[in-house]
């Protein structure tokens, strides 16, 4: 499954010391001044957009911060030297990046008005354009700022409704149990053989015209009446040349540096002409069988013409015992398993729960 990016978005940070909620790459808290702390948790804010400025993609794709050995300063991944201290930074640990943040909603992108000065700035926007201020983490207007409806209790005396997925899982599940324990569970019977059938089918093959179906590409060189139609042939997980991108829900990816990468994760569905055709090819054009109720099966005898031939033969087996549980049937795998069961011998069988039987020795 490729990866796709489709851009990148500033994330936010929540002072632990006042709560106020900054901007992911700014150092400090705008509302008391504090540093961003190391093991800082980066969120994705409620009305992100992509960012669009060339300045700001490039910070965001430049890498997570690193953090100064001598001051602990967060300094960009680039940098050589401290911002803070003057330290070299060529053995500064990078902070932790590639966690997944959740899914990515672009925002509608309202305007903030600032409370200070009354400037209006992005949605996107931290502090004020105009006076410089911090701003509130929602736009006026915006539906989430509303206060969620008290949820209502449940009533007495009935049980809270299940996930109808969760209740179904539940049932195919006991149901493969139950089939597994019918397949399984298996009593021994002794069985006395009461009957044998034996049946053996010839086909007559002709050449005939057959309606067949393959892709264009696979088709025979006699094909005639070529009907196509374009049908998924298969799904790839890198891009191909004319394939139909299918792409999932964006999430986002903490970078490591107040920004994060938005991604979706696609597949790409490759569709051909499948084709119906009709080919001249040897096919059943009649049968003959032969059955009987002894130990004695033998193969018709089959008269074909010159543009005819006889096809591979089929042979169906069947015994019918009886027990004191009931009457049951078995079906040997061939002729010479067949032989075996003479009309008033007595087997010891295996039957399941579900009827089926499986023979497990004579009884001497």
């Amino acid at each position: 499954m490729a990866r796709k990016s489709i851009g990148y978005v500033e994330l936010a940070w929540t002072c632990e010391r006042c709560e106020t909620e900054n901007p992911g790459p700014r150092k400090f808290c705008t509302g008391c001044g504090a540093p961003q702390p190391d093991d800082v948790e980066f969120h994705q804010l409620e009305n992100a957009i992509l960012l669009t400025e060339e300045a700001d993609i490039r910070k965001a794709k430049a890498g997570p911060d690193v953090h100064c050995p001598y001051c602990n300063a967060r300094n960009p991944n680039d940098a050589a030297y401290c911002g803070a201290c003057g330290g070299d930074l060529g053995d500064a640990e990078a902070r932790e990046g590639g966690r997944v943040i959740g899914a990515f909603r672009e925002g509608k992108g309202l305007e903030k008005e600032c409370p200070n000065c009354g400037t209006l700035n992005k949605a996107a926007a931290k502090e004020c354009a105009g006076c410089g201020g911090s701003l509130p983490s929602r736009a006026p207007g915006d539906k989430q700022d509303a206060k969620p409806a008290d949820p209502k209790p449940p009533v007495k005396g009935r049980s809270l409704a299940r996930p109808a997925g969760i209740g179904c899982l539940a049932l195919i599940l006991l149901g493969a149990v139950a089939l597994i324990f019918l397949l399984f569970s298996k009593q021994e019977l002794t069985g006395t053989v009461q009957q044998v059938e034996w049946t053996h089918t010839v086909p007559i093959l002709a050449r005939l015209p057959v309606e067949q179906e393959d892709w264009r590409d696979q088709l025979p060189a006699d094909a005639e009446d070529v009907r196509c139609r374009q049908e998924l042939r298969e799904t790839r997980d890198e891009p191909v040349r004319g394939a139909v991108e299918v792409c999932g829900t964006p999430y986002t990816i903490d970078e490591g540096s107040g920004y994060g990468e938005v991604v979706q994760d696609c597949t790409y569905d490759v569709y051909d002409d499948l084709c119906s055709y009709t080919i001249i090819d040897w096919t059943v054009f009649d049968t003959v069988s032969v059955s009987g109720t002894d130990l004695n099966p033998y193969w018709p005898e089959v008269a074909v013409q010159a543009d005819q031939q006889t096809g591979e033969g089929e042979a169906e087996y069947v015994v019918f015992f009886n027990t004191d549980d009931g009457d049951y049937t078995y079906a040997p795998d061939d002729e010479v398993e067949f032989l075996q069961y003479a009309p008033g011998s007595v087997w010891v069988l295996e039957v399941n729960k579900l009827g089926g039987v499986s023979i497990i020795e004579p009884v001497r």
